[in-house]
């Protein structure tokens, strides 16, 4: 296993590191912390996950409580005020069978929470920092400009940003830029939600850039070997190799949703951050989150928009969710109907 350093953090975090969203369908705790086990003795240390990923910090918690100092954690709150913030805190302490986390994300905010705001949150930060329930600050996002105002803060030990082979020049220059500002960049959506399955390309990409840490997001013990056989067999980049990535490219077309959720509100109330990418969401979340009544609800939705195209205007990734929300409700109502057959 290679290690890199974590920008200013100074923690050396292993270049494959596991991302823990997907562990919530694993329903039995036994064979979530086997997984998580079979990744520590492979060589990764680097653990990330959320508050918002239901039960993901308490199976991360069982798993690593007796190599807790071995191990290095990021977790992440969405809390909008400085009292949120401390209770999320306090709840993933306890969930994580720890006293402290090493890199305390805020959970792609709207705004990047600087000193002397009205909601408290970055003085509640540094607060539990003095306290040492935190070693780092972190933030997540999926607008570049919102990364890279966060960067440039200097208030930030590490960016959370989604990067992949799909990504832009644009991207690509927020990679270097935090390089060259000593910002440890974490890569999130390495295959984009699944929508990237030659693991090979995707992998080899990102190997390029040396400041980058991917956290993979892994379910299942196939996943993980997979990982960590090209850990110790980098597929090699060249010509041939860049040739296959710009076909790959050229052929997703880039179009495809993050779920930042910076298209919302929507006028019709057409959940659109979540609809755009359920189908997704239902291959690496619990299915019984979502095909549910009132996701049904929900997702039928779809079926008032008006064609405003706000959501088009405010995307980051210009997209056009008015085009491919129709799709997803297609799918969605196929698999709600053979769930309740």
């Amino acid at each position: 296993m290679e290690y890199v350093r974590l920008g200013k953090t100074n923690l050396l975090v292993s270049r494959t590191s596991f991302g823990a969203l997907p562990i919530q369908r694993i329903s039995d705790y036994n064979e979530a912390a086997q997984l998580i086990q079979k990744a520590y003795d492979g060589g990764i240390n680097f653990f990330d996950t959320a508050r918002a990923y239901t039960d993901s910090e308490k199976k991360l918690g069982i798993a690593l409580k007796d190599i807790r100092k071995n191990v290095i954690i990021s977790t992440k709150t969405a809390a909008k005020n400085a009292q949120a913030l401390k209770a999320d805190l306090e709840t993933s302490l306890s969930e994580l069978n720890t006293d402290y986390i090493d890199i305390y994300q805020l959970h792609n905010p709207k705004i990047v929470p600087k000193s002397g705001q009205p909601d408290g949150i970055y003085e509640a930060l540094q607060e539990a920092k003095k306290e040492g329930k935190i070693r780092f600050i972190g933030i997540t996002n999926h607008s570049r400009i919102q990364a890279l105002d966060a960067a440039l803060s200097g208030l930030y030990d590490t960016v959370q940003y989604p990067f992949s082979m799909l990504s832009s020049q644009e991207e690509i220059d927020l990679v270097k830029f935090c390089d060259q500002l000593n910002i440890g960049f974490i890569a999130m959506k390495a295959l984009c939600g699944g929508m990237l399955t030659n693991i090979p390309l995707a992998f080899g990409f990102l190997r390029q850039f040396e400041n980058v840490v991917p956290i993979w997001g892994i379910q299942k013990q196939e996943e993980l070997s997979q990982i960590l056989y090209f850990e110790a067999n980098p597929p090699q980049v060249d010509d041939k190799f860049m040739e296959e990535v710009e076909n790959e490219r050229k052929n997703l077309s880039f179009d495809f949703c993050r779920g930042c959720g910076y298209c919302m509100p929507c006028p019709a109330e057409i959940p659109i951050d979540f609809a755009n990418r359920m189908i997704q969401l239902l291959r690496r979340s619990p299915t019984k989150n979502f095909l549910t009544p009132e996701w049904k609800e929900k997702m039928e939705r779809i079926n008032n928009c008006i064609e405003c195209k706000e959501c088009e205007k405010r995307c980051p990734y210009h997209l056009k969710p008015y085009e491919t929300l129709p799709l997803h409700l297609k799918d969605y109502l196929q698999l709600y109907s053979e769930m309740n057959k």
